[in-house]
């Protein structure tokens, strides 16, 4: 009897498991017939973030050979080298099989998993495209008769092919994902397929990888709450006046200017990771503006206007209704560049509505823009131009997705695979939901910001002309807090640094741990990072700046301090408005945040 029992658990177990197999595998029809549909009304026109112009390639390759040709024992070297790492590999193959131990865990934090070292057929795959991507860096380094900028582009896009074709990326040679498989009845398949399906249905056939779970956000809800009121708007912003909470405020107010190629609440995302609650705490009077998200109607819109209709008319309001004659102001990124000229046409034009600048994370000398010199070449331009041509302006899933295949491990292979592979759901984050949220550039300010800073450099060369004004780097003359980050890939630290020390005044320069935004977003109960923190380097940061000490935890604390230096007396926050009668325009985080690509 008890063996008929156990018989009998067995077959329904068994019975069980068929049942949930066939059950995915009706699922996978049925997705399959969704990714069919999708992908036949996909875009004829897709992005192209990720591959360089075949006229790179053909002359990368056409250098290579030529140099093969002229030193042939080069090529021999080279190929010496090859075939004894893929011996060494090959041996090591044949030890494991015998039994041998393998090394301890890898650097490379894609091939954690154990499989990639104690079985032999995943660790001889790993081992060989380890060699293959290290000898394809190594001859792509070593092509010669190539200018700067294409070198950088061909290295750049190979390391991108690398990315691309390891083996973790792939089911048949990921054993992670092939052991999930088995272990869920093919129910992680089934789910990493609807993840697909679904990305691809939100991108109109378009696929950009889901990084965070999108319905766990809403703005204005749990994200960007901080307390205020939209007092001012225009066609490019609404400026936004955040309630104090503290009894005295410092009387010389503080207008921050986020980039305008994202939503400003990266600076308010929760109340325990808001930048603007923390100045607020600290006694600052807070203004913000909101950039529009502009659509094809605002085509013509030039860096001109983001002077005069944004800073400008921002500071003027700002001045007007607290009754002080200057501002001090935060510019972040982009917003900073835009601070940084606004600071010069306003002083040569009699405005003297600065008082002291903070630049987070900003460039003003473009010789040296970091990873997006790629993007920025002739021949991206071209793909940009042809862009904003057919919608009028630069989008934002455009933008996106550039700056994500900056760091396609993080931001699009390592994502895919959780997704897709392993069929797990997003993760929930703000800071994923905020890089999510894309913003479109006006397509005569993108065209401009392009050709005057990173291709041509004018502003640090003197050579920008704007608004019938002369204006230069030189000589903006206000003091300078200017707040750079060791791993930023968008504003390198040290040509953060070089450009900021251009200018005259007083400088302090900070430099925070992680990078671009991590780096920034740092409150200080995180615990998180570090920074070194110097005054009036007279020359490029980098000789010195490494030497500092290093004080653990965020930077903000020490902002605070030379904030609050800047910012005059305390006086009752109710009087802050100086009696001005000015227009509630609603609640904030306002309405342009809201508006969608």
């Amino acid at each position: 009897m008890t063996e008929r029992k156990a018989m009998s658990d067995y077959d329904m177990a068994e019975s069980s498991q068929l049942d949930e197999l066939k059950d995915n595998f009706e699922k996978i029809d049925a997705l399959t017939k969704r990714l069919i549909v999708i992908m036949a009304r996909q875009k004829a026109e897709q992005p192209e973030q990720s591959n360089a112009s075949t006229e790179l390639f053909f002359k990368a390759a056409s250098s290579y050979f030529a140099q093969m040709m002229n030193n042939p024992a080069k090529l021999i070297e080279s190929q010496v080298r090859y075939y004894k790492a893929s011996i060494e590999a090959w041996s090591d193959f044949q030890a494991s099989m015998m039994g041998a131990s393998q090394d301890a865990k890898p650097k490379d934090r894609r091939f954690r998993d154990e499989a990639w070292q104690t079985n032999p057929y995943f660790s001889m795959i790993k081992q060989q495209y380890l060699l293959s991507s290290e000898v394809i860096k190594d001859s792509v380094a070593e092509i010669e008769g190539l200018s700067e900028g294409e070198a950088r582009q061909i290295q750049f896009f190979s390391q991108q092919l690398i990315n691309f074709l390891s083996p973790q990326n792939f089911l048949g040679t990921n054993p992670e994902a092939l052991k999930h498989a088995i272990e869920t009845q093919g129910k992680s398949l089934v789910e990493g397929l609807e993840n697909l399906v679904s990305d691809l249905e939100k991108g109109d056939g378009q696929l950009s990888v889901s990084l965070t779970d999108t319905n766990a956000f809403k703005v204005g809800e749990n994200l960007a709450t901080s307390s205020g009121r939209v007092v001012f708007r225009n066609r490019l912003f609404e400026l936004i006046h955040y309630q104090p909470k503290t009894e005295t405020v410092f009387e010389r107010p503080l207008l921050i200017v986020p980039p305008c190629i994202n939503k400003f609440y990266i600076l308010d995302l929760t109340p325990q990771n808001s930048f603007i609650q923390f100045a607020l705490a600290a006694g600052q009077t807070v203004f913000l503006m909101s950039w529009i998200n502009p659509d094809g109607t605002m085509a013509d819109v030039g860096f001109d206007d983001y002077i005069t209709e944004g800073v400008q008319t921002a500071l003027e309001q700002v001045t007007s209704m607290t009754g002080q004659p200057q501002a001090n102001v935060i510019g972040y990124c982009i917003g900073g560049t835009l601070v940084a000229v606004a600071a010069d046409y306003l002083q040569k034009t009699g405005h003297y509505l600065i008082n002291s600048a903070t630049f987070f994370t900003t460039l003003t000398d473009f010789h040296d823009p970091g990873e997006l010199a790629v993007y920025t070449g002739p021949d991206y331009s071209k793909k940009i131009h042809d862009r904003i041509a057919e919608s009028g302006v630069l989008d934002g899933a455009f933008l996106a997705q550039t700056f994500s295949f900056l760091r396609s491990g993080d931001l699009v292979y390592g994502p895919a695979v959780r997704s897709y592979l392993m069929g797990q759901k997003p993760p929930v984050m703000d800071l994923l939901y905020w890089n999510s949220d894309s913003t479109n550039l006006p397509g005569r300010m993108a065209r401009e910001y392009l050709d005057n800073f990173y291709q041509n450099n004018r502003f640090a060369s003197g050579a920008l002309r704007l608004l019938d004004t002369d204006l230069a780097l030189a000589d903006v003359d206000i003091p300078i807090c200017a707040v750079a980050t060791e791993t930023d890939h968008i504003a390198p630290w040290r040509s953060s640094f070089a450009g900021i020390s251009q200018t005259k005044g007083s400088k302090t320069y900070i430099l925070g741990g992680s990078g671009h935004v991590a780096g920034i977003i740092n409150p200080p109960k995180s615990g998180k990072y570090y920074f070194r923190i110097a005054d009036n380097l007279t020359k490029y940061a980098a000789d010195t700046f490494l030497d500092l000490p290093v004080t653990a935890g965020s930077w903000w604390p020490a902002w605070e301090a030379w904030a609050a230096g800047m910012s005059g007396n305390k006086i009752i926050s109710n009087n802050v408005l100086n009696n001005f009668e000015w227009p509630d325009l609603g609640p904030a985080p306002g309405e342009y945040v809201q508006r969608h690509s």
